[in-house]
């Protein structure tokens, strides 16, 4: 039943010479598919890739960092996501800043963009385009280790991860076995990618492909009596303002989900409606099918999805592949 898949993330392994993979399927709450390929680099005697390796998921880290953000809608630390973003972040220009809201923020629609100097400058209008950028994850990361007075993965340690028993998911400052390493150039050694801090500000988040699945299936259960329902529903629920380009993704909290298919979103047209997915620019995919009950883990170590400016297809084939075979 899985052949398909598997046979797909191998091949996509070997076309972006990603030097290990892994893929975990959990259904109806029961993991039924746990695959490990390849090895930790592509150096002599790396490490077998293995259910305890652990994965640099780059940007899929916004699922996590989504999940906070709900909880401070939930709390009321954040009053609506139609707040007006001025009234948070009083270090940036209020003219720059205009009638952007958290809503904006949170779901790519806020124009902002930032130049290598670190100014701040506007592309669009908020609510006119989508554009993925990441000036929005430094402000809300910002915010939310403010409201909270600690880092959002301190809080996600205290409130999610000693909970559901996790101890393969964490912010790295320090290189260890059990880390895979990023391969960016395939005629170079592979490195490891970890960070200065713990704060939720850096791409330093690595897990393994169960502990991500773990995390999908959280949220498919609405969150397991440890996250309130609602926070759920806040993160995963199509949140993004009404686009006058149909062809635009449409966004919860950072997640990618599935309301009327569109052209440039990261799910396929076949997905069912309600589905929901996270990417990393190094080759995660975590994505949830509620009408199926099933949750997919990928995982490759290769910066750069495979495809270049074409990548988006592949998302999108592997996701349609995945309804397929449900």
């Amino acid at each position: 039943m899985f052949q398909p898949l598997i046979s797909y993330i191998e091949d996509i392994k070997e076309r972006n010479h990603s030097s290990g993979a892994a893929l975990v399927i959990i259904k109806d709450n029961q993991m039924v598919l746990e695959h490990y390929s390849g090895y930790h680099a592509n150096t002599k005697n790396s490490r077998p890739i293995d259910a305890t390796s652990q994965f640099n998921v780059a940007s899929a880290r916004k699922s996590y960092l989504g999940l906070v953000v709900a909880f401070a809608l939930y709390e009321g630390k954040i009053k609506s996501l139609d707040d007006l973003a001025v009234h948070y972040f009083e270090n940036i220009d209020k003219e720059l800043l205009g009638k952007t809201t958290i809503r904006h923020l949170v779901t790519h629609s806020h124009g902002l963009h930032q130049r290598e100097d670190g100014t701040i400058f506007r592309e669009f209008q908020p609510g006119a385009n989508w554009a993925y950028r990441g000036i929005n994850i430094i402000m809300m990361t910002e915010l939310v280790n403010r409201l909270y007075d600690k880092s959002f993965p301190e809080l996600l340690e205290e409130r999610v991860f000693k909970p559901m028993g996790f101890n393969e998911t964490a912010w790295q400052t320090e290189h260890n076995e059990k880390l895979v390493q990023v391969v960016d150039d395939p005629k170079e050694p592979a490195s490891y990618k970890v960070g200065q801090t713990k704060n939720g500000m850096e791409s330093n988040l690595h897990t393994s492909a169960r502990e991500f699945a773990r995390w999908g299936n959280l949220h498919l259960n609405h969150g397991m009596d440890i996250v309130p329902k609602e926070v759920i529903q806040l993160a995963t629920n199509v949140q993004n303002p009404s686009y006058k380009n149909n062809d635009l993704p449409q966004n919860g909290l950072f997640w990618f989900v599935q309301g009327t298919p569109a052209k440039h979103s990261e799910l396929g047209e076949r997905v069912p409606k309600g589905s929901y997915q996270i990417i990393g620019v190094t080759g995660p995919t975590l994505l949830v099918i509620p009408e199926y009950n099933v949750v997919v883990a990928k995982m490759f170590n290769k910066q750069y999805n495979y495809g270049g400016s074409h990548y988006l297809h592949y998302l999108r084939e592997f996701s349609n592949l995945v309804a397929d075979v449900f």
